[in-house]
């Protein structure tokens, strides 16, 4: 048996297991941006208590894309509920800028819920990633 054979049945061997659940990708689309520059960075997170910024969560994935495209995408995610959060780091400089307070760079959610002092609630942005092709449009919210 050649190589690419063997492969195959291996996957689908892997395919047949109890419990094996298939990856999913998620891709995000970014509206309402002020501007084109600098980067989103995205956190994504299954935990609450590292809700919005991923810390402490092993788990978690942060990405960074260019605000220029206004899309990302996060590849090989377990079937699960998931919480993402986005920055418009307009200058670059890998955090969210505040004054007061107040974030002077662009942020968002997914499910797009209304908030006004600090982050929405976990289970307000919660979405489930299952199945093909999961598409999450997010909107940029700015105080300043």
């Amino acid at each position: 048996m050649n190589a690419f054979k063997t492969l195959a049945l291996a996957a689908t061997a892997l395919w047949a297991l109890p419990g094996a659940a298939p990856l999913n990708d998620l891709n995000i689309a970014v509206d309402g941006l002020r501007s084109s520059k600098g980067l989103l960075q995205l956190c994504l997170t299954a935990n609450e208590r590292s809700f919005p910024d991923c810390n402490d969560d092993p788990a978690a994935r942060k990405l960074t894309a260019q605000a220029r495209e206004g899309v990302a995408r996060f590849n090989g995610l377990p079937p699960g509920q998931y919480a993402l959060a986005i920055i418009h780091d307009e200058n670059g400089n890998n955090k969210l800028d505040t004054f007061a307070g107040i974030p002077k760079e662009g942020i968002g959610f997914s499910r797009n819920p209304s908030f006004s002092f600090g982050p929405p609630r976990f289970a307000k942005v919660l979405f489930i990633a299952q199945g093909e092709g999961i598409n999450q449009r997010v909107r940029i919210k700015y105080y300043l």
